[in-house]
């Protein structure tokens, strides 16, 4: 990250210019092991990347490296896409409060610090692309933000955007414990289901009055901008990410999204494996959370490590998240291991930290793969990315190198040390129990 304050504006405009030239220049890595994820790995493969896009993927003898582009020998080391984690707290994200239950009109963009070291963290481990959720102390606790990790100093250089200039995020939803409390909270499962069946209700209400008004000021009905929220949310448009931990929870969540019709990812699921075929036959999908220690709270007792194993062969859509700081974005691949470790096929795991999330979060055409075309998101690492022993060397987004273990600094980020979490800050809001897990 530039800061511009300790250069002269000439430094400044030639540093500027300098990054412009770099984006331009073909960048062709050779001789490294590729994982395209979409296909079958490639040894000793080549990647070309060029104006934040990649521009050819294959066999060393296959593709042909521009002239002017700058080669970089990377034998012996292994690229795959830059990771994608589809539910994280980086940033010191902060949503709802504890005014009430049901907050869909707060932004996660309106209190991200892009500047946290949180969010250098998750590139030192690889992660490009991060769905960052508000806390799951509420029902609804506001919308979630898609960000590429890139090196900048707004969370405007950060944020996805839609084809129509908005930002890309859906809606954060949770039942379960973590948002039972005394009123205005629901205090029982059942009154949380009730509260949240009410809202959509009046959300179709508000839905058929602008429609009916057609466009006549004078008809439409007081603006509202948290059912504006679930008018996309049932119109297709923003997917609710949704907290849930039981079995029973887990129906409950099915059961709203069947009677409403909006589109859904189920986040934790720690007794998922329970209701696997139930969760497959909804079409819905899955961001399951690793977790390999004992401890936590009751309702994920039962959680297990073979939980993405069972949905996957259940025919669900499987993807890994962190919950950062839950767990670590520096050991984000510990997950896809873990998960191989009780079974689950190694290809499978590796999509759940690429193109399944990618997929959930309605990005599968820019990221998720090494392939011709999409953002040139990538990873270099030391050699395969299930093993304990091998380090995130480089992240790339869109071309641009924004980790590099050679760097002092960014080692300092990868394996810590004085100053490594100086001014990180994890603010999940209002509740001792909120945490994202």
């Amino acid at each position: 990250m530039v800061h511009f304050g300790r250069w002269t504006l000439a430094a400044a405009w030639t540093a500027i210019a300098a990054h412009a030239i770099a984006q331009e220049r073909p960048h062709a890595f050779v001789g490294a092991r590729l994982l395209p994820i979409d296909g079958a790995p490639i040894e000793n493969g080549t990647l070309v990347v060029q104006g934040g896009r990649i521009t050819a993927v294959g066999p060393l003898q296959a593709v042909v490296v521009p002239p002017e582009a700058l080669v970089v020998d990377a034998k012996g080391q292994t690229i795959m896409p830059g990771l994608v984690c589809s539910h994280s707290h980086i940033g010191a994200v902060a949503g709802a409060d504890g005014s009430g239950p049901i907050q869909p009109e707060v932004r996660a963009l309106d209190s991200i610090d892009p500047r946290d070291p949180g969010i250098q963290k998750a590139q030192a481990g690889g992660i490009t692309t991060v769905n960052v959720m508000p806390g799951s102390g509420h029902l609804l606790s506001g919308q979630t933000v898609y960000l590429k990790l890139r090196d900048g100093r707004t969370v405007d250089e950060l944020a996805i955007r839609n084809a129509d200039g908005s930002v890309a995020g859906g809606l954060k939803m949770a039942n379960g414990t973590n948002p039972q409390r005394d009123p205005p909270f629901a205090g029982t499962r059942g009154k949380a289901a009730a509260l949240v069946r009410a809202q959509f209700h009046r959300a179709r209400d508000y839905q058929q009055k602008v429609a009916a008004a057609a466009g006549e000021p004078s008809k439409l009905p007081e603006r509202n901008l948290g059912l504006e929220v679930l008018v996309e949310v049932l119109e297709g448009k923003r997917v609710v990410h949704h907290h849930t931990h039981r079995q029973d929870d887990i129906l409950t969540v099915l059961r709203l999204q069947q009677e409403f019709g909006f589109r859904c990812v189920l986040h934790h699921v720690s007794e998922g494996w329970l209701v696997a075929e139930q969760i497959a036959a909804a079409k819905v999908p899955c961001s399951v959370i690793v977790i390999d220690s004992p401890g936590g709270k009751l309702e994920a007792a039962h959680l297990s490590l073979s939980t993405g194993d069972v949905l996957d062969r259940a025919g669900v859509l499987v993807g890994f998240h962190t919950d950062d700081g839950i767990t670590d974005s520096r050991l984000f691949l510990r997950s896809p291991a873990l998960a191989v470790r009780a079974g689950m096929a190694r290809d499978r795991a590796l999509q759940a930290v690429t193109i399944a999330n990618a997929r959930m979060l309605d990005l599968q055409d820019r990221i998720g793969t090494l392939t011709v075309g999409k953002d040139a998101d990538f990873v270099v690492l030391s050699g395969d990315p299930l093993s304990v022993y091998t380090q995130v060397l480089q992240t790339w987004v869109e071309g641009q190198k924004v980790f590099d273990r050679a760097d002092p600094q960014d080692r300092l980020m990868a394996v810590g040390g004085y100053g490594a979490s100086r001014d990180q800050a994890m603010s999940m809001c209002c509740f001792g129990t909120q945490g994202g897990q």
